[in-house]
């Protein structure tokens, strides 16, 4: 599949924002990404106002699960704000371990770029039975890996660990910042570089991070059961659950 539209930046931008017992996780780092996509994006138009404090209030009373924060442009020169709760079943919030899921691979000229776009058209175009379990795998017209549809992705080898740089083509993820972080303190070698499709098929795990759902390992890509040999697809699941959540993330869930 090759798709070629660009987003509508005219829908604005968004962030999705762990929630936990009613308290945004990674608050100001999710603040920090969303002003550099406003001043890059709208750089003559006023930022809205007191955001964090309506995202807290917004966060108020869930339990387990996530707020889709949007911002686009307004009324005058301004810039409006809105937040909703995202949909996902809370057993899928940072679970235990690591969920696993298939991918499909999709090709985007360019990625989707680093901004998070609101206009999901082209995401929903890629996934339209919109299956949990099931995501897409971006690659860039030479097969040169980007990201997942709604996360980051990362190779293991060995005590080696992969992934696509930041060079304007992705997402640049909170967890992916913070993955990096929890591999190298964990001792991999952490590198930050081009992966082909190919070169996926030699690794010992593939795996995509975000901020609702942690890690998820990729069993299956267009159908092809992958191997799932290495440590550090669990080791950073862990580390996520600890630092956003610490002791308190196993009990059970509410519906």
């Amino acid at each position: 599949m090759s798709a070629q539209p660009r987003p509508d930046r005219q829908q604005g931008v968004i962030e999705t924002l762990l929630v936990l017992d009613g308290e945004p996780v990674e608050l100001d780092a999710h603040l920090t990404r969303l002003g550099a996509s406003l001043t890059a994006l709208f750089p003559n138009r006023i930022p809205p106002s007191g955001l964090a404090d309506e995202i807290e209030a917004a966060a108020t009373g869930i339990d387990r699960g996530g707020l889709r924060v949007t911002v686009a442009p307004g009324g005058d020169d301004g810039l409006d704000a809105a937040a909703e709760t995202v949909e996902i079943d809370p057993r899928q919030v940072l679970p235990p371990v690591p969920l696993t899921i298939e991918a499909r691979a999709v090709v985007v000229r360019g990625g989707l770029g680093g901004h998070k776009w609101a206009d999901r058209a082209l995401l929903n175009e890629m996934q339209p039975d919109s299956a949990a379990d099931s995501v897409p795998l971006i690659f860039d017209w030479d097969e040169t890996l980007l990201e997942a549809s709604r996360a980051n992705a990362f190779a293991a080898f060995g005590r080696t660990l992969l992934t696509p740089p930041a060079d304007g083509r992705i997402l640049p993820g909170i967890a992916r910042t913070r993955a990096l972080e929890a591999a190298a303190e964990a001792g991999f070698e952490v590198r930050e570089t081009p992966l082909l499709r190919e070169d996926l098929a030699g690794a010992d795990e593939v795996f995509l991070t975000g901020s609702l759902r942690g890690v998820e390992r990729i069993r299956a890509l267009d159908g092809v059961e992958r191997p799932s040999r290495g440590e550090a697809a669990s080791l950073i699941h862990a580390a996520l659950r600890q630092t956003w959540a610490g002791a308190g993330l196993d009990r059970v869930p509410r519906r």
